[in-house]
């Protein structure tokens, strides 16, 4: 049961984030700054857990293996089978979805797509502020609707754990006329199993690792570059002491 309802949940955060638009360049709100610290191995480690129980029953991060999670998250073997590999026999496997292709296009009418670039696709601070940005709707088919992406069909999957809030809009008339919305803020209306700070807290994690996810060689590029620029510098010394002391007969 625990299983089939975290490939529900999966399905459904999935197909929240891949159906979000880019926002309009005069009618989106303004994103708040995940803040991501993609160098803390924690949240990484937490991301990764978050991602594996809301998100790989359906969707697949083919791009990257649980060896190179375990590497760079400084998980063993024995921590990747007993707290991420789900649905994986071996670690050197990639982070396959457990829906079979032929059932998800069945049921959804598509495939889940791969969440490998979700947050180079999207932003991260998109991806932070969708997940945050559910509100209470009661004209919505799922009876929420989202502050980043207006009209969304999908429902709040992580309703649990945020609980539901209601948004606070003001509307300006203007002297033409028109009239000019804005947002003044979320009311909280159901907890959910967390508080503001902690389901915060969740989502960054989640989004930290689908960051980490999009570009998993990033910490050891960084590592490289510094080893190049020492080299250079070391380089450009001798090189400089080189030339003074063959033209020093010239000059």
């Amino acid at each position: 049961m625990d299983k089939f309802n975290r490939t529900v949940r999966g399905l459904l955060l999935g197909s929240v984030l891949l159906t979000a638009e880019v926002l309009a360049a005069g009618g989106g709100v303004a994103l708040e700054p995940a803040n991501l610290d993609r160098d803390n191995i924690n949240s990484l480690q937490r991301g990764a857990a978050n991602f594996m129980n809301y998100c790989s029953g359906c969707h697949s991060a083919k791009y990257v293996r649980f060896t190179t999670i375990g590497k760079n998250l400084e998980l063993t073997d024995e921590q990747l089978v007993a707290n991420l590999m789900f649905n994986a026999e071996k670690t050197f496997e990639t982070i396959n979805s457990s829906m079979p292709v032929r059932d998800a296009q069945r049921w959804f009418g598509t495939a889940p797509p791969d969440l490998s670039l979700i947050a180079r696709a999207r932003t991260a601070d998109y991806v932070y502020n969708f997940l945050k940005g559910f509100y209470i709707d009661p004209d919505s088919p799922t009876g929420v609707d989202n502050l980043v992406l207006p009209g969304t069909s999908m429902p709040h999957v992580l309703w649990e754990l945020q609980g539901y809030q209601s948004a606070n809009f003001d509307e300006h008339h203007n002297d033409d006329g028109s009239v000019t919305i804005t947002f003044e803020g979320f009311e909280q209306r159901v907890p959910g199993n967390m508080d503001s700070e902690d389901y915060d807290e969740f989502v960054r994690d989640t989004v930290n690792f689908l960051a980490y996810v999009a570009e998993p060689i990033r910490s050891d590029r960084r590592k490289l570059g510094v080893w190049v620029m020492m080299f250079l510098i070391f380089f450009f010394i001798i090189a400089r002491m080189l030339k003074k002391q063959i033209w020093k007969d010239v000059t």
